[in-house]
């Protein structure tokens, strides 16, 4: 044990985890894979094929799942998941700017690294891009002014708290289902039990994935299946109102990443006239920031409009 560590135990300091590195194939602008709860990096099987020939591909299991640590006494926190992720991406001593790319729970975690202030010591973190997949779009229902959007919302956010309470019938019906999932697309078992209750709770119940879109200083592109049976409907009006977001949507898709959703994915990621656009200058993503803001603030005011964005209609 080093001096380092010793005084770090002596003083009870504890530093993040270093997660499981599955994928790290190809050349060029680097591209980072976060999957989302009760998966792995398995999750982006389709996608890594078409990245792989123009792009470093990294993809990384996340705390608790995968083949990553499962802390002892961890609460599996936003917190936690993103000071794990920044720790593992400063240990590959990235040169330049990165494309972050989140899936259901993984894009909550990816904005949220994508929102925090830049500093020096951060260099090695830096995101030119957020690419949110699936994003489970949540927020309190008492900040939610539409009754249908709100009555939906609450659906979801009971049906998650009867899983987590119901720990024998969640783990029956996960077996059931990751039986008809290729290997580690969706693995729910005794051993990562903890991890999923805590993440379910304190991350994807309890978010603030909205406010952290907002702060994000780079343009954001949030991909979803028009079948996606995480998303409520009218959820993410507010999102799509963000003047720095492009929302894109995938015709016969739903939450998982199949062959017309990778498709659909690495073309958002490949756009010519988005790659290497890099962080905003400061009167930009000050001007970007108070927008987005401001569409938080109008929350009571959510529509039924559906978006104006062309649907993805490609097979």
């Amino acid at each position: 044990m080093t001096w380092w560590a010793t005084l770090c135990e002596r003083l009870g300091w504890s530093r993040p985890p270093l997660l499981h590195i599955a994928i790290d194939e190809g050349t060029g602008p680097v591209v980072i894979l976060v999957h989302g709860i009760a998966s792995s990096s398995e999750t982006f099987r389709e996608l890594v094929p078409l990245l792989v020939p123009r792009h470093r591909v990294i993809a990384v299991d996340i705390l608790g799942f995968g083949e990553s640590p499962i802390p002892e006494g961890c609460e599996y926190r936003l917190e936690d998941h993103v000071e794990a992720l920044a720790t593992t991406i400063r240990s590959l001593k990235l040169r330049e700017p990165f494309i972050l790319v989140g899936h259901s729970l993984g894009s909550l975690i990816a904005a949220r690294l994508a929102a925090m202030p830049r500093t020096r010591a951060s260099r090695r973190t830096q995101v030119s891009r957020v690419v949110l997949v699936g994003p489970p779009v949540y927020l309190s229902p008492t900040d939610i002014g539409d009754r249908w959007v709100r009555a939906r919302v609450n659906a979801y956010l009971r049906a998650y708290d009867f899983l987590r309470l119901n720990k024998e019938f969640t783990l029956a019906n996960a077996a059931i289902i990751a039986r008809l999932l290729p290997k580690g697309i969706f693995e729910l078992t005794e051993r990562d039990w903890t991890p999923f209750v805590k993440s379910l709770e304190h991350c994807i119940e309890s978010q603030t994935v909205v406010s952290d879109i907002a702060a994000v200083r780079v343009p954001v592109d949030v991909v979803y299946g028009v079948l996606d049976a995480f998303i409520a409907a009218g959820s993410m009006t507010v999102i799509e109102r963000m003047r720095h977001v492009t929302m894109h949507r995938v015709e016969a898709n739903d939450h998982l990443i199949r062959p017309r959703l990778a498709r659909a994915l690495a073309r958002v990621i490949d756009a010519d006239d988005r790659a290497g656009a890099g962080a905003l200058s400061a009167a930009a993503a000050s001007s970007v920031t108070a927008s987005a803001l401001a569409s938080v603030a109008r929350l009571e005011k959510w529509t039924h409009e559906p978006s104006e964005k062309p649907a993805e209609s490609s097979p």
